[in-house]
């Protein structure tokens, strides 16, 4: 069973930086995309920024500039470096990854427990 393991959230001033970071956790044979998508209060869940295994990345227009992702593929780790933090940019982040749990046995939509981001104005 993969698991993701999440950290770095917390509480900053609006213009302040934080860093998130998502780890694997478990024996898998390959990560194919990893993400960081989030969920304010009374919306959908969004994605935030995505990476692929050759470092392919896409974002979300709202943090285009200011976020940046890079992940580490020989330790399956993914980092979501957040700058110039908006109040809007307040939700519940989540890390999500989808790939290979052995040869032949893909999964999808690994999902961690979510790490709370709160940017005071």
């Amino acid at each position: 069973q993969v698991q993701l393991v999440e950290s770095g959230g917390g509480l900053v001033q609006a213009g302040g930086s934080l860093r998130l970071s998502c780890a694997v956790s478990g024996s898998v044979f390959s990560i194919d995309k990893m993400g960081w998508y989030r969920q304010a209060p009374g919306k959908q869940r969004e994605l935030v920024a995505a990476i692929d295994s050759g470092g392919s990345t896409n974002y979300a227009d709202s943090v285009k500039g200011r976020f940046t992702i890079s992940r580490d593929n020989a330790k399956n780790t993914v980092t979501l470096q957040m700058n110039s933090l908006k109040p809007e940019d307040t939700a519940v982040y989540y890390c999500n990854a989808a790939g290979k749990l052995y040869r032949y046995t893909p999964f999808s939509d690994a999902w961690g427990q979510g790490t709370q981001v709160t940017v005071s104005s």
